[in-house]
């Protein structure tokens, strides 16, 4: 009887501790506060410990916080950065500092402090690629970064995410220049945090942040501080100041954390902006959008041009500056188009919105050969899509009616170049419109359909 009780009692006691197990597994996956956190609420972010967070169907895991920010960096810098807990990285367009342990940010002076027992460090940062660019950054205001044994303001405000520290001055109110230098530097440097990070934006643009509120709001789950206004002082666990940039609306996946590419970057903004069609074989009807520019490199023959894509069988949209005011209302029209018809300039950026498989067509202005596959046709390969140019012949420019054929502006556009960018831009960006030649362009436009497979 004795071997039998332990008998017994040793299954009732197995019992009770499976009943245990299961109740305390049961309680991790369904309850709001993981009992096993409550300790490592405290430490949060600022010492890089791992912690879970509860979604809508299973547990989230967050990355700790050094391995986010050493993502970031490579070589020497990640070195310096495991070495310090601070590095910057500087190259032609941009500089971006990282920090994975606390900083204090300063938003009245804008000056972000960081505690060490190292020398006094002074460094400033103009945080928006364009570095190379004296017109873009006189509208960017600098961040001063103190790295030493400063005397540090008290805080005001405590985050446990890391602070994204970014102008919205430069070239901001210019969609190219919007995507190029803020836009796709946010998806680069931010993606991988999975919105557990604070944007601090300064030279802050009501206007910009409302425009692109929904990219914000995806990249971050914190409404944007705006730095100017707000003034206070505010604690983080680590930083990042300045915006990783690649090249012309582009990005590469060797140098991205998480690999990520312009694919990627497309389904990004599809899921931001809840466009529904991926593929362009889904587009029953071919539809094409057509920028149609009120001033400079506008269409003189516009109406024919409509009339002439009806005729090959498109459900043509005309898309003027007013329509495409609204981001959040035209990305949904852009979904939803085979084909884009533009002539170089900021409106051809919209090609982000394209499905994949669909055709871009760049008219390209007399003398604007280069900037128009650099800036678009590269870009648009890369984004899936299939890339057409259509070059005009001189004649096809107002410039020639204005110059006649021998004039250096028509027969050799590189020597109005050598004089400078501005003289160059002065003749070809904002001095030319364009009078397209239908038979031509039609030819284009035949190529477009057989992309299609119409």
């Amino acid at each position: 009887m004795g071997k039998e009780s332990s008998r017994l009692v040793l299954g009732a006691t197995s019992v009770v501790l499976l009943l245990v197990i299961f109740l305390l597994y049961a309680a991790y996956f369904t309850s709001d506060v993981n009992p096993f956190d409550s300790w490592k609420d405290h430490l949060s972010n600022w010492n890089g410990s791992p912690y879970r967070r509860k979604v809508d169907k299973g547990v989230e895991l967050v990355e700790p916080l050094e391995f986010t920010m050493r993502r970031l960096v490579r070589g020497e810098d990640r070195v310096q950065l495991e070495t310090t807990g601070f590095s910057c990285h500087s190259d032609l367009h941009s500089e971006v500092c990282v920090a994975k342990k606390p900083v204090i940010i300063d938003n009245n002076a804008l000056t972000a402090y960081l505690q060490s027992s190292q020398v006094q460090v002074n460094h400033t940062v103009r945080p928006y690629a364009r570095k190379e660019d004296e017109t873009a950054m006189v509208q960017v205001s600098p961040v001063q970064i103190l790295h030493g044994n400063a005397s540090l303001p008290a805080c005001q405000f405590t985050h446990d995410v890391p602070a994204v520290v970014f102008s919205s001055g430069g070239f901001t109110g210019n969609l190219f220049h919007e995507f190029n230098e803020l836009i796709i530097p946010l998806f680069i440097t931010c993606y991988h945090f999975k919105s557990h990070l604070q944007f601090v934006i300064t030279d802050f643009k009501p206007w910009w942040v409302r425009k692109y509120n929904q990219i914000l709001t995806h990249l971050s789950k914190f409404e944007v501080i705006n730095a100017a206004k707000d003034g206070g002082v505010h604690c983080f666990p680590g930083a990042v100041i300045g915006l990783k940039y690649h090249d012309n609306l582009a990005l590469n996946p060797t140098e991205i954390p998480g690999g990520y590419s312009m694919f990627d970057f497309k389904h990004f903004l599809r899921e931001t902006y809840n466009l529904k069609i991926k593929n362009v074989s889904d587009i029953e009807k071919p539809k094409l959008l057509l920028i149609s520019r009120p001033k400079t490199r506008k269409f003189m023959n516009e109406d024919e041009m409509v009339d002439m894509m009806e005729e090959l069988g498109f459900e043509v949209v005309v898309a003027t500056p007013n329509r495409m005011s609204n981001l959040d209302k035209f990305a949904e029209v852009l979904n939803s188009c085979s084909v884009m018809v533009g002539a170089h300039g900021a409106g051809v950026t919209n090609t982000v919105f394209l499905p994949a498989g669909a055709v871009m067509v760049q008219v390209v202005p007399l003398g604007l050969d280069w900037a128009s596959t650099a800036y678009f046709g590269g870009p648009a390969k890369e984004m899936g899509m299939h890339y057409l140019e259509y070059k005009i012949e001189p004649t096809e420019s107002s410039l020639f009616k204005e110059y006649g054929p021998d004039h250096p502006v028509i027969s050799d556009p590189m020597s109005i170049f050598l004089k400078g960018y501005n003289a160059a831009r002065a003749t070809y960006v904002d001095g030319q419109n364009l009078m397209i030649n239908l038979v031509r362009f039609r030819e284009t436009l035949e190529k477009a359909m057989k992309f299609l497979g119409h």
